[in-house]
């Protein structure tokens, strides 16, 4: 198809067809008989061309550009039209430059649905954009790229103006869609005005951001806003230049307010919760030549209905609080950033102080309100440090890890409070939970209440993640060589009633030998289930963990691991896994990483289990888990029955005593006791209780013959008067084997009647109608019940801090 362009010379229109950038050459402009790659009509031509392609648009463009000349001439207000008409179906860009005196800036008002500013490089949905330029003297500053369906609806411009109007090939607009309004004198570089009848959020930018506001040149923002509405307004992006006069600095005209202008600094937190319009000004200063620096600014403006609550405000008093820094933001802050379009909560700390975000400091007492249609979008998140740095002052006090009251009083979920422990070196920390105490959270015992504290440790070459804890399990005490942090972190809504029973306490303690050590202390019939840090990525290499677990009297607790081996080869060292009872003489066992690891097996009393990592030859780390099983400890019937025949034998001696003491006041004649080696007196005991036994015999009974057959020359040297009573002992020298030569203790004896008429406890075993089994355990595989004959019943185990002051553990 042939098209014909024929433009006036009053209309003072060029055209110009070109080639695409970056476009290669596949399509040619016929003029008549002639081939040509461009084509520039101008005023007064009259052309008729075709194109050698039936798809043009892929290779050309058009710019038409119209000059008007609002100096010298009259100004053409009204309606700017796109003209010529006829023009083939190219991505198109209409330029009007219009100039214009300084003395007498334009207005260009734009129809509805009027304009949105972008930044650069952002496209708009239609792909119809404007770009409006002022021009002042041969200065062009570039206003700012707006897209349609927008808030700006008039803009004024000191001096000329260049205003651009990109159309893709196929959009279907035919107007222009501004005016030119009248002239008027502004004295600033810009009035931008911005229309917001309902709940909106809109985003502006200074003039030539990102590059930089002019120098010490000011430009203002009209928001026209109904006055039942309320407005705020956020910086989120902004810079500044280096001046060396004047300040840079935002001024508002707020109405009714009774500083007009209130000036605030860039860096300053802005007005919120405007009731209706108001003007913000940006003025710059005088830059330094040789190093200017950038002044910019992209800042937005929500506008939203007044809310029900936003005269409730909530007391906030951190005054008696140290080194504590609380925030109340959106939920997903810091690493979500809301869009623009969303509903906005606001967190005031005055009537106009309100931010998506807030920060209060401790030592201060805040009045906190919100302008929010939600408040379960908002969350806490807080964070305090506590140090020391001499260990005779800070080691006598103990701190109470609790949330503030404070907080928990607001109507917002707390997300986390972090707790930061810095203690120097040969300072360690020691972590408490004296009622509650802590459960580790593992896959076979997870928690499940509304809150939990995750631990860290930081050792300087790398973090040691010590693992999820939550109230209510066996862990009395956790005690770490270096820096801690300890996240509170809640689920749900019930954490506000059960953080009143909180009880998490941390001191400072003198310096330990292992990174991490545990105390735990198992409730009767409980099952604890303990892991490695680091899970399940592994202990870091050449780090040693230790578990203290205490074991009451009358219990015994069970003793398993939940694979057969470590699991790791060792490039450097060794690893180890190192189990002893606390107990005189008792053996350590201890296992390489390239042996089996040791069987389930019955512990009397209070234990130690260490691991200790060495450096492993692959990716693959130590991880270790084991779980403790407590039950009652078994009284044998054969001790039992021992103690009831040792009881009778005293009994029968008694009673033969007394018979013999009738005797001789009967007979008047003294008696003796003779040891006599052909009486058994072996107590009745279960058979095979000890390996070894007393023969049957009666070599070491007592009898009780008459005195005169064995003094009787003593007598008869008394000239027969009665000598007091003599006892001869004659020593044992038959065989000795390995029965106790004395009774039971006293109390155990007691417990033997209090028991005796009772039924025999159940023995002690790997299952014990538990359903639980290790994942790695083979079926079928024995395992070693112990002796369950333990002659230490009545012993009570030292407590750890004994045993490490007696061992010289503790400085």
């Amino acid at each position: 198809a042939s098209f014909t362009i024929s433009l006036r010379t009053v209309d003072n229109i060029t055209v110009t067809i070109k080639v695409r950038p970056g476009v290669l050459m596949g399509c040619q402009i016929r003029v008549k008989n002639f081939f040509r790659s461009e084509l520039k009509i101008k005023p007064g031509d009259n052309v008729t061309f075709t194109f050698a392609c039936s798809t043009p648009e892929k290779y050309f463009i058009m710019e038409i550009q119209k000059n008007i000349d609002c100096v010298s001439g009259p100004c053409p207000f009204g309606d700017v039209h796109l003209y010529p008409p006829g023009l083939p179906r190219l991505n198109r860009t209409f330029i009007w430059d219009v100039k214009a005196s300084t003395k007498a800036g334009l207005e260009l008002k734009f129809s509805t649905p009027w304009l949105r500013q972008i930044e650069p490089g952002e496209m708009c949905p239609d792909f119809v954009s404007y770009n409006i330029n002022s021009c002042i003297d041969k200065a062009t500053v570039n206003i700012g790229t707006f897209c349609r369906n927008g808030s700006v609806s008039r803009v004024k411009l000191l001096g000329g103006v260049i205003l651009s109007l990109h159309l893709p090939w196929n959009s279907p607009l035919t107007t222009s869609g501004f005016n030119i309004a009248n002239r008027a004198s502004i004295k600033r570089l810009c009035i931008i005005e911005s229309i917001l009848k309902e709940e909106s959020s809109i985003t502006l930018m200074s003039p030539n951001y990102p590059l930089g506001f002019p120098e010490d040149e000011l430009m203002t923002w009209q928001f026209v806003i109904p006055s039942s509405m309320r407005a705020s307004v956020f910086f989120h992006n902004y810079s500044l230049s280096n001046c060396e006069r004047k300040e840079e600095r935002v001024e508002y005209y707020i109405p009714g307010s009774l500083s007009n202008p209130e000036v605030f600094k860039l860096s300053d937190s802005q007005p919120a919760n405007i009731a209706g319009s108001f003007n913000l000004s940006l003025q710059g200063c005088d830059q330094d030549a040789q190093n200017p620096g950038i002044l910019r600014l992209l800042f937005q403006v929500v506008v939203q209905h007044p809310q029900v609550d936003e005269n409730v405000t909530h007391l906030v008093d951190l005054s008696k609080e140290w080194n504590m820094t609380v925030t109340i933001h959106f939920e997903g802050w810091p690493s979500r950033i809301p869009v623009m379009s969303e509903p906005i909560c606001l967190i005031c700390k005055d009537p106009r102080t309100c931010d998506r975000v807030q920060t209060l400091v401790s030592g201060a007492i805040y009045k906190i309100s919100f302008l929010c249609k939600d408040l379960s979008r908002l969350r806490i998140t807080a964070e305090k440090g506590i140090s020391c740095v001499d260990l005779r002052w800070c080691q006598r006090k103990i701190y109470s890890l609790l949330v503030p009251k404070a907080i928990t009083q607001l109507p917002i979920q707390l997300h986390k409070f972090i707790w930061k422990l810095l203690a120097p070196d040969l300072i360690n920390i020691e972590i408490t939970s004296p009622s509650l105490k802590l459960q580790q959270h593992v896959p076979e015992q997870r928690c499940n209440t509304s809150y939990s504290y995750s631990i860290v440790g930081a050792t300087p070459e790398t973090e040691l993640n010590v693992g999820v804890f939550c109230p209510g399990g066996s862990i009395e005490k956790i005690q770490m060589r270096n820096n801690v942090t300890i996240s509170l972190k809640t689920f749900g809504k019930g954490f506000v009633n059960e953080s009143k029973h909180q009880d998490l306490k941390m001191s400072f303690v003198p310096h330990i030998k292992d990174e991490c050590s545990f105390t735990v202390s198992p409730n009767p019939k409980a099952k604890v289930y303990l892991q490695t840090p680091n899970w399940p990525y592994g202990l870091p290499p050449y780090v040693s963990i230790s578990w203290y677990v205490v074991v009451p009297s009358k219990q015994v607790a069970r003793l398993a691991f939940s694979k057969d081996r470590m699991g790791i080869a060792c490039e450097t060292g060794r690893a180890y896994v190192n189990i002893k009872e606390e107990t005189v003489g008792a053996e350590e066992t201890v296992r390489r990483e390239d042996e089996l690891l040791p069987e389930p097996r019955n512990m009397y009393h209070d234990f130690w289990v260490n691991v200790s990592n060495c450096k492993p030859v692959d990716k693959t780390q130590l991880t270790l888990q084991f779980r403790v099983t407590l039950a009652d400890k078994q009284i044998d019937l054969g001790v039992i029955l021992a103690v009831v025949a040792g009881a009778g034998v005293l009994m029968a001696i008694g009673l033969t005593v007394c018979c013999v003491k009738k005797k001789k006041k009967k007979s008047q004649n003294p008696m003796v006791g003779v040891y006599n080696a052909n009486v058994n007196t072996q107590v009745p005991g279960k058979q095979g209780l000890f390996t070894k036994g007393r023969k049957n015999n009666e070599s070491h009974v007592y009898a009780v013959i008459d005195d005169a057959m064995v003094y009787g020359h003593l007598l008869k040297e008394s000239n027969g008067s009665v000598s007091p009573e003599v006892d001869v002992y004659r020593p044992f020298d038959g065989p000795i084997g390995s029965l106790p030569p004395s009774p039971p203790p006293l109390s155990f004896r007691k417990d033997i009647k209090r028991t005796s008429n009772t039924e025999e406890p159940p023995p002690v075993t790997d299952t014990d109608h538990d359903a639980y089994t290790f994942a790695h355990q083979k079926s079928g595989q024995s395992e070693d019940i112990g002796d369950t004959n333990e002659k230490n019943n009545g012993d009570t185990s030292t407590s750890l801090l004994e045993n490490k002051e007696q061992d010289g553990l503790v400085e």
